[in-house]
């Protein structure tokens, strides 16, 4: 187990983007640092960049305590990118067959009827 205390990810200002307190394991914590990255270049507008980072979540820690909010933003960094409205679709659909009982899922239960 990896100890964090309070690890702040934040951007080059120093504002805060994604913070977390507690007991993670060394994947949990990488997938948190890999949120961590997505969450700056997300704020940052760079939605190919964010769509990366949390593609790399899923990619290497698809079972993470992290996955679902991932698929969540990396569906939303695409459709910022994008403006295909049809790939927020997609993203609830895989909330359907993976990571049902998220708060993410709920999240994207108005997209599918898109």
């Amino acid at each position: 187990m990896v100890w964090t205390p309070t690890v702040l990810v934040s951007n080059a200002d120093g504002k805060e983007r994604y913070r977390l307190e507690g007991y993670l394991s060394k994947d949990e914590f990488r997938a948190f640092l890999e949120m961590g990255l997505g969450r700056v270049a997300f704020m940052k507008k760079d939605f190919a960049n964010a769509e990366k980072h949390y593609s790399n979540v899923l990619d290497q820690n698809p079972d993470s305590h992290f996955a679902p909010e991932a698929v969540y933003y990396r569906g939303v960094s695409n459709y910022s990118s994008t403006h295909d409205h049809t790939v927020l679709a997609d993203v609830a659909k895989t909330f359907t067959e993976k990571y049902q009982d998220s708060e993410w899922a709920l999240k994207s239960v108005p997209w599918l009827n898109e």
